[in-house]
């Protein structure tokens, strides 16, 4: 993590190995989620977070396969974006336990600023059979 990044962190969840969906044969994912302050505006933070993921050799095809980082912004605050390219809170965050277990690991009473409800609240009620299990400490 490199000095801004680490400056701006509040908290780190836990590593998580979880079962990719609908990708028979891909090796189990890692997954956390990183809560963060941020001078950037919510498109700048979508240009960073991809081209980080550039620089770790993702190639994104529109098609779902194994990828070598993917990062996703859950929330922005308690705003709500929707334009092209952009949509915040993440639209399928709510049906994801992958991302759910980690977040609620570190910020369990979030809310969910369409929904109203606690992440807490949304892990309970995940419809997702995926398995999630906590592998490692958060990275520091």
């Amino acid at each position: 993590m490199d000095f801004l990044a680490a400056a701006f962190t509040r908290s780190v969840a836990s590593l998580y190995s979880t079962e990719p969906k609908n990708m028979a044969g891909v090796p189990w994912f890692l997954n956390t989620v990183v809560e963060a302050n941020t001078l950037l505006s919510a498109d700048e933070l979508l240009e960073t977070c991809l081209a980080v993921e550039e620089e770790n050799l993702r190639n994104r095809t529109g098609r779902i396969e194994s990828r070598t980082l993917d990062i996703d912004i859950i929330f922005y605050g308690d705003r709500i974006i929707k334009k092209t390219g952009l949509a915040i809170p993440h639209p399928e965050f709510r049906n994801r336990r992958f991302v759910l277990e980690p977040l609620a690991e570190i910020a369990p009473d979030i809310i969910d600023p369409v929904t109203g409800k606690t992440v807490r609240e949304l892990l309970e009620c995940v419809n997702d059979p995926g398995t999630v299990q906590q592998s490692g400490p958060p990275l520091r």
